[in-house]
């Protein structure tokens, strides 16, 4: 009886002091990672990578890179700025709503996305683009369908809603759902479905309302003390000159936003496709200028081009610091059917910019890369990535041999379990 007891005892002890260890540990790393917000407040937050990083390092093939990553699941995980949250957590939840926000700070997102537009009484709301409404809200089955640019009707033209066809007020009344639509529904209630059997409407229940203006966003992302990365969305260039008096207006206001909420620009990476919007911000806005992305268009399937060396040196002499191109432009294929950078991601590195890449977890790789084009259209057919825990291949040569300082993703769990294990 008292061996029993002493050994219970002494297992006590022992459990006791492992997790004032554990803790210690988990406190000091916390501190390490400065998870501040900006006001110099401390924040205490249990990141959750959730089950699926764990199920595609699980589907691995053996490899030297499976075994690093298995190494890491039974530690905590942290909030990484190396992982990049992109519209949220758009792989489940209603992109730019308040919930897919959520999703993405609770899975360690230590960058989250605002894609910025506009509404008709010129306030900044959080889209994907100016006319997107009809498939990313519930719109076409709401009275303000007829307040479309392009209405809903059984059998008539595709929709087309805007949010420039709404005030704020209007537009706050709608509810978020998952990206899709089913063009050749009978109804406006059917028009909302269509959502690829590989995502979910899991998480599209909430009421109306959580659709996010760039203040709110602003708002969250200061209270849980994460970067934010704003991207200016291009729109009708009249709307614009009506709204707002011009592009520069545009841009300048969207910055303004930021300086008024008294956020620190260090925390601010705004990103354009126009360069002008990044050269302005540049120019007139440095603090913010510094860290801005200016997002590569290159896009071979539809003829845009790969920037040349000589654009790379002008937009380096220009004081541009990050590009930010698709991943799938700074990764090839080799003769062994290894994943290697594109000499492409060597050009951007050798002419000194800073790499963000987008948009991990955007694709259903569950058979793996052949004809999915878009992200993957580095392998066309899928010699290298085979099965979708193949991605964690490509994202170990983009961290590793790209050297890339973020990545873009639509479930920022995966990325934030692979940076931080690597040490991101």
């Amino acid at each position: 009886m008292k061996t029993r007891f002493t050994s219970f005892f002494t297992s006590l002890l022992f459990t006791a002091a492992a997790a004032f260890t554990v803790s210690a540990c988990a406190g000091e790393r916390r501190e390490g990672r400065a998870n501040d917000d900006d006001h110099g407040h401390k924040e205490s937050f249990n990141v959750q990578v959730g089950q699926r990083p764990f199920y595609l390092v699980e589907g691995m093939d053996p490899s030297p890179l499976k075994t690093k990553l298995q190494q890491c699941e039974s530690r905590p995980f942290y909030r990484s700025k190396f992982s990049v949250s992109h519209r949220g957590a758009p792989l489940e939840f209603p992109e730019h709503s308040r919930e897919s926000y959520e999703a993405a700070h609770r899975m360690g997102a230590g960058i989250i996305e605002c894609d910025v537009t506009f509404t008709k009484d010129g306030q900044l709301v959080c889209r994907h683009s100016e006319c997107d409404l009809h498939t990313t809200t519930n719109i076409v089955n709401t009275p303000l369908n007829q307040s479309c640019t392009v209405p809903w009707t059984a059998g008539g033209p595709a929709p087309k809603c805007c949010a420039s066809d709404l005030t704020l007020t209007e537009f706050k009344s709608l509810k978020a759902k998952m990206d899709a639509s089913n063009p050749s529904a009978t109804t406006s209630a059917g028009f909302l479905g269509g959502t690829p059997d590989w995502r979910t409407d899991l998480y599209t229940g909430r009421p109306a309302g959580n659709v996010v203006t760039l203040k709110e966003h602003i708002a969250l992302m200061k209270q849980w003390g994460v970067s934010q990365t704003p991207e200016l969305k291009g729109g009708d260039a009249a709307r614009i000159q009506a709204i707002f008096g011009g592009q520069v207006q545009y841009a300048q206001k969207m910055i303004d936003t930021y300086k008024e909420a008294g956020i620190d620009p260090k925390k601010v990476y705004a990103q354009s496709f126009n360069i002008d919007d990044v050269l302005y911000w540049i120019k007139n806005e440095p603090a913010f200028g510094k860290h801005a992305l200016y997002l590569d268009s290159i896009d071979p399937s539809i003829n845009i081009p790969r920037l040349s060396n000589a654009r790379l040196a002008e937009l380096k002499a220009a004081g541009v610091q990050y590009i930010s191109p698709p991943m799938y432009a700074l990764l090839d294929v080799n003769a062994d059917n290894e994943i290697v950078p594109s000499q492409y991601a060597r050009d951007i590195k050798a002419a000194g910019f800073k790499i963000i890449a987008w948009s991990f977890e955007r694709v259903d790789l569950t058979k793996g890369a052949a004809g999915k084009g878009s992200y993957y259209m580095f392998d066309p057919q899928g010699k290298a990535i085979k099965k979708d825990s193949d991605m964690l291949k490509a994202l170990d040569v983009l961290a590793r041999q790209v050297g890339v300082d973020g990545m873009f993703s639509d479930w920022p769990g995966t990325v934030t379990y692979y940076a931080n294990c690597m040490g991101l």
